[in-house]
């Protein structure tokens, strides 16, 4: 299938579809870029302007703009487009991308042990060790590694090149992209005479349902509990997630975010990138953390957080941090001192 008809994304998706149900669309694209065979979205009144010269053959907005996009030509009106879109996006990959079909590849090496349930596809040179369970309509890409007693949920999807460790667990409809690692030692190490005595990393990774977690990131083991990300988690890729964090459901991270051990982040926060959040540490629910903020402290307040500092000596640096913190209220004391001299 290459093309689709207006009428079955909207009897597929909801909305008000204005124009022809027969209208024929073969891509979804950027607003700048639509041609007039493609369906393309906008989600703010900002962009308005580019409305009119637009070319694609439907356009996916809000009733706010809906006169807008009706004078130009086919729209689908909904009360948020960018939600429209994401889903319009996961619908069409269902239909135009080639399915896997289930099936073990015979290069595999399944250990006797392992349960493979129905409807799995095991791709070429992967290896699943003793004990491990991959659910029904799971998917495991080429050469991805399952240690023993690891257990990947029903309909998730592994990428080329992932490898999950001993006991460590996905539940179901998880994207794992490629070169993910999950349950790695955690960085602990004991200092003796100048050398260090490595702590071993008893406890796993446990992983809730509908996580998606980017290409080269990595999640290691707890030392002694489980590092654990709650459902609906979202990881941009190259991120690193220390021994014995806790993510809660649904918080998302950009990429190159860096989480030290034991820290704790509540659900539905956000962390921009390159964003780094030390160990021990304690976020509260609907925090947001801005790029490239470097994060000292527990947060135990909701709201949007944003800060960096240049390197210095330890002992000039908590100076001035100490100093920079209380500019606002030292600025406060000069301006009513200025009043006071004037008066």
């Amino acid at each position: 299938m290459s093309e689709l008809v207006l009428g079955d994304i909207v009897t597929a998706l909801g909305g008000e579809l204005i124009g022809s149900p027969e209208l024929t669309i073969a891509h979804i694209s950027p607003l700048p870029e639509a041609t007039p065979d493609s369906i393309t979205f906008l989600s703010s009144a900002r962009m308005r302007s580019q409305l009119a010269a637009c070319e694609a053959a439907c356009v996916i907005t809000s009733p706010a703009l809906r006169e807008d996009a009706v004078a130009r030509g086919a729209a689908i009106i909904t009360p948020d487009p960018y939600l429209y879109f994401a889903r319009l996006t996961q619908w069409w990959a269902a239909r135009m991308r080639p399915s896997v079909a289930p099936g073990i590849h015979p290069t595999a090496v399944i250990d006797a042990s392992a349960i493979i349930g129905s409807g799995v596809f095991v791709g070429p040179g992967v290896v699943i060790e003793p004990g491990a369970f991959i659910g029904d309509g799971a998917s495991i890409g080429a050469q991805c590694y399952i240690g023993r007693d690891a257990r990947i949920g029903s309909q998730t999807r592994l990428a080329p090149r992932v490898s999950v460790m001993f006991d460590c667990s996905l539940g179901e409809r998880c994207i794992v992209h490629s070169g993910v690692v999950i349950g790695a030692d955690g960085f602990g190490f004991a200092p003796t005479a100048g050398q260090w005595e490595k702590i071993e990393q008893l406890g796993a990774v446990r992983i809730g349902d509908d996580v998606e977690i980017g290409a080269n990131t990595c999640i290691d083991r707890g030392a002694l509990g489980d590092t654990v990300l709650e459902n609906g988690v979202k990881l941009d890729n190259l991120i690193q997630i220390g021994h014995n964090v806790r993510i809660g459901a649904h918080t998302a991270m950009a990429g190159n975010v860096g989480v030290a051990g034991s820290a704790i982040i509540g659900s539905r926060c956000q962390i921009g990138g390159a964003a780094n959040i030390l160990g021990h540490l304690t976020l509260a629910d609907d925090v947001h953390v801005s790029v490239a903020t470097v994060v000292t402290r527990s947060i135990l307040k909701p709201g949007l957080y944003s800060g960096s500092f240049p390197c210095d000596d330890n002992a000039s640096w908590e100076k001035n941090a100490a100093t920079l913190r209380q500019l606002h209220t030292l600025r406060e004391r000069i301006r009513a001192l200025e009043k006071q001299s004037k008066s």
